[in-house]
C-alpha cells in the first residue's frame, strides 16, 4: 500500500475537478479524498497500489476538461486505510 499527499496548482476550482478526481480514482481502485483549500489549489491523499497511485497522478495532470493543472506538489504520506474515495 502506497499513500500520497498532493498539492494541485493552476485552474483546479470551479472545473468540477474534485469530482472528476473522485469518479476517476473510484474507477482506478483508489482510496482516499480531495477537498478545495482557501488558497485555490486542490489537494488530495491517494492510497493504492504502487502502479494505480502512479496512473491517478498522470490522469490528474490533465483532470476534466475545463481544468488547468500547472504543476502537483507530491510528498510520501503514511496509509490510514480508507475503505473508500471520498469528497472533503
Amino acid at each position: 500500500m502506497l499513500a500520497r499527499h498532493l498539492i494541485l496548482h493552476g485552474k483546479v476550482q470551479g472545473v468540477f475537478y474534485r469530482d472528476w478526481t473522485v469518479e476517476t480514482a473510484r474507477s482506478i481502485g483508489l482510496s482516499g479524498w480531495v477537498r478545495n483549500l482557501a488558497d485555490g489549489t486542490v489537494e488530495a491523499h491517494l492510497e493504492g497500489d504502487e502502479g494505480k497511485v502512479a496512473r491517478m497522478i498522470e490522469a490528474m495532470h490533465d483532470g476534466p476538461p475545463r481544468a488547468r493543472v500547472d504543476r502537483i506538489e507530491q510528498h510520501d504520506a503514511a496509509p490510514q486505510a480508507f475503505q473508500s474515495f471520498e469528497r472533503r
